[in-house]
């Protein structure tokens, strides 16, 4: 988790207000994230060399969308397969999470959504 921690706190951006409920706001986070890309998935199209290309689009572009940035494309995709990494493990996602919003400004909605957004784009096996 050291390469996700290290760069999350390094390049994600300043966010706005931090929650009130870490808790409330890590499952929120969890539940828009993995809506969000249900949605896209469904609109994208099912060609299967491009669904490496267009899981990878579909996660930046939703990260983008919440103020979530890195210092590149390649890092937000290499943080993203870090989680899925974890969550292999053995790892839940609340934990995960918890250890992001640990080691970078991410307050739990952010964390939440960072989390979700990496297991439907790179892992939806880890989905429940």
């Amino acid at each position: 988790m050291t390469s996700l921690s290290t760069e999350a706190a390094v390049a994600v951006a300043t966010l706005q207000a931090r929650s009130t409920s870490p808790l409330r706001a890590l499952v929120a986070g969890l539940v828009l994230a993995a809506a969000l890309l249900s949605v896209v998935a469904v609109t994208a199209p099912t060609a299967h060399a491009d669904s490496a290309v267009d899981s990878s689009n579909n996660f930046v572009g939703a990260l983008s969308s919440k103020g979530i940035t890195f210092t590149s494309r390649q890092a937000a995709i290499a943080a993203g397969h870090e989680v899925c990494d974890e969550l292999d493990q053995g790892k839940q996602a609340t934990d995960v999470a918890n250890n992001v919003m640990t080691n970078s400004p991410l307050d739990g909605y952010h964390a939440g959504f960072l989390i979700g957004v990496s297991i439907t784009a790179f892992c939806p096996r880890h989905n429940q």
